[in-house]
């Protein structure tokens, strides 16, 4: 599976997200894939998984399915996204 977060690096979520993939690498081990939606990567991303809120962090499926999306702030509990990861 492929867990993976869209954000800005510059925007009021900034603080929240990273101290979440910090906490989230610390406690399972795992780390979250990154993408800026103001890149080219971010964008095709952000468009084939109809991502208009950000942060979103999304589980993809090795069939590049979504699994399960959460979108905005608060995050949800790192418990709950392990599963995924």
């Amino acid at each position: 599976m492929r867990l993976v977060v869209v954000y800005r690096e510059k925007s009021d979520h900034r603080m929240a997200v990273e101290t979440f993939l910090r906490d989230f690498q610390k406690q399972t081990g795992h780390e979250v894939e990154i993408l800026s939606p103001d890149t080219r990567e971010g964008t095709t991303f952000a468009k084939s998984y109809d991502i208009v809120e950000y942060p979103t962090l999304i589980s993809i499926g090795p069939d590049g399915v979504p699994l399960q999306v959460w979108r905005g702030l608060p995050f949800p509990t790192i418990s709950e996204v392990s599963f995924y990861a």
